[in-house]
């Protein structure tokens, strides 16, 4: 008798083995880094094998990462001694600031001195930084009794460094100005929109009692060239003007604040023409920050008296007669614990910044605070250890996730 045979389950017979999924190739890994959103993680992630470390330390993957996320608020740059306030804890950039704190040279060593010509040398002082790059100024006085003007643009962290050439008689006297005649200057970043990472722009101000100069530099050529010059009766001043303040670069215009007028110049960088707005009322010796809002508005962040909170503005067009308006939005404050002395700062990276006094407490225990302005919200940074005017926002990434920004 033939035996019986066992019964096969149907379709089980040809089954494979359970097999792994295939592995994620570099590609996909790319993808999905660059959508940690914390540089913090994605830091912690490099170090988890060398594949990780070896894919997210690739210079095209940084670039990548960068254009992507905005770099992080690390801290502020001191215009009087040269050094670095760290965001404290619990903020949650302070393990990335200590550790560029380690990494960089805050106190700009690295750069040399200018030429010895002077008979008072002062120090490099940071006067914007951007991009991961300081632009650094050294005033010094010459022999002569004239004072002199040195600038110099460096990356901290990778101590690199260019000194910027000083700006020639020649072209100096294309615009009917001489050295003697100088009132004031300043000088700072532009925005460097498409320019490749280790490019950028220094925009550099004069002004005379008749005249208000501007002057750009580029990475790209070396040296310098006229923006341009226009007196001030053309812009309405029938007084010399004192000092500018409260510079910023806003959708592609720089505005300065006129000291003691109720007055804020506008240069629109693509025409190169001056004008000159009115401000609020009782703006005349007030902190004022112009800053980016949407949609392509101007927005002006002011503090009016010894008062714990800033008002914000926007800047709007009336139809069609291009005259303008300021409209006020709304009131922010300094948290309860503060009292009425109250600095504003910046803007930087979509940020101002605040610092106050706690009650019953003396300017040493000062706080910084910033101000997204997207959503409004105040986050205590750090405490205050300088004169906060005059002290620059620093922005930017980890160290292992830097790369060199000066050529």
């Amino acid at each position: 008798m033939a035996s019986q045979g066992r019964r096969i389950l149907p379709g089980l017979e040809g089954t494979d083995p359970d097999r792994p999924p295939p592995p994620l190739t570099s590609d996909l890994h790319e993808e999905i880094f660059l959508r940690v959103g914390s540089p913090a993680d994605l830091a912690r992630a490099s170090a988890a094998c060398i594949s990780f470390r070896r894919l997210i330390s690739d210079p095209g993957f940084l670039r990548r990462y960068r254009s992507i996320h905005p770099p992080l608020l690390l801290g502020f740059l001191s215009y009087a001694d040269a050094g670095f306030q760290p965001v404290e804890t619990p903020h949650p950039n302070a393990a990335v600031a200590r550790a560029v704190a380690r990494a960089a040279d805050f106190s700009f060593g690295f750069v040399p001195s200018p030429i010895k010509r002077f008979s008072c040398w002062q120090a490099w002082h940071p006067r914007d930084a951007r991009d991961g790059r300081v632009l650094l100024e050294c005033r010094s006085t010459i022999l002569d009794g004239e004072e002199c003007l040195d600038l110099a643009v460096c990356d901290p962290v990778f101590r690199r460094y260019l000194m910027l050439p000083p700006i020639t008689d020649d072209l100096l006297s294309s615009v009917e100005l001489q050295n003697q005649d100088m009132c004031y200057s300043g000088s700072s970043f532009i925005p460097p929109g498409d320019m490749e990472e280790t490019s950028f722009s220094v925009i550099y101000w004069v002004f005379s009692g008749t005249k208000l100069v501007v002057f750009f530099f580029s990475s790209g050529s070396g040296h310098w060239t006229v923006g341009t010059s226009t007196s001030w009766n053309d812009l309405g001043f029938q007084e010399e003007v004192d000092s500018l303040s409260s510079w910023q670069c806003v959708h592609g215009c720089f505005y300065w604040k006129v000291n003691s007028r109720n007055k804020l110049l506008k240069l629109d960088m693509n025409t190169m023409e001056l004008s000159a707005y009115d401000l609020p009322p009782d703006h005349e010796d007030e902190d004022i920050v112009i800053a980016e809002s949407g949609e392509g508005k101007v927005a002006m962040f002011s503090q009016v008296g010894y008062d714990r909170s800033v008002k914000y503005y926007n800047l709007l067009q009336n139809g069609s007669d291009k005259s303008h308006e300021w409209h006020m939005r709304s009131t922010i404050r300094l948290p309860d614990q503060y009292t009425s002395e109250c600095y504003i700062n910046g803007p930087a990276e979509g940020y101002i910044f605040l610092a106050g006094t706690p009650k019953d407490e003396d300017v040493t225990h000062s706080s910084f605070f910033s101000l997204e302005i997207k959503s409004l919200r105040i986050e205590r940074v750090s405490g205050r250890t300088s004169h906060f005017q005059c002290d620059v926002p620093y922005f930017g990434f980890p160290p292992s996730m830097s790369s060199r920004r000066i050529q």
